[in-house]
């Protein structure tokens, strides 16, 4: 992840280390999250930017973060995207459906329910209506304001790159 996008990705990332007690750091811009990182109890497995390898060839097997939490028997596909259009909505529906193969392949390999959870965030700090619905999925406690003003940030900054 890159740029705006992968700063939300790890304001989230940040988020759920806190809510399993594994963070260390005081800035969240210091957190640097491993590609692999596993609960003590072995329950809770979190993937960053992995590709699941499949039975199957299937194109679309590397979302954002994905996390494993076998006790509950689920699985979560988080997409984090920074779209620079304003159809947020049509962007939700083409990361659910771009991880629609993925998301039956591990059901049937790790037997668990799966879900893809897409972070979409305009620009312009712009969500959707169902962008809170989406959040409180994801373990953790998420300030939806701090992430819309971290991709105003992330935009106002590549405008003064290209403008200055």
């Amino acid at each position: 992840m890159q740029g705006s996008r992968g700063t939300i990705g790890q304001k989230t990332g940040v988020q759920l280390d806190k809510n399993r007690g594994t963070i260390g750091r005081k800035h969240w811009y210091e957190h640097v999250p491993k590609s692999v990182e596993t609960s003590q109890g072995g329950n809770v497995t979190i993937l960053w930017n992995q590709q699941i390898q499949t039975d199957r060839t299937i194109p679309n097997n590397k979302p954002d973060i994905i996390i494993r939490d076998n006790e509950k028997g689920t699985c979560m596909l988080i997409d984090v995207a920074i779209s620079g259009d304003r159809n947020v909505i049509k962007k939700e529906a083409e990361k659910i459906l771009k991880y629609k193969d993925l998301t039956i392949e591990i059901q049937r390999m790790w037997n668990v329910k799966t879900k893809v959870i897409p972070v979409i965030i305009v620009a312009t700090g712009t969500i959707s209506k169902s962008f809170r619905k989406c959040m409180s999925n994801i373990p953790g406690k998420h300030e939806v304001k701090e992430l819309q003003k971290t991709a105003i940030l992330g935009t106002a900054h590549i405008l003064r790159k290209v403008l200055m």
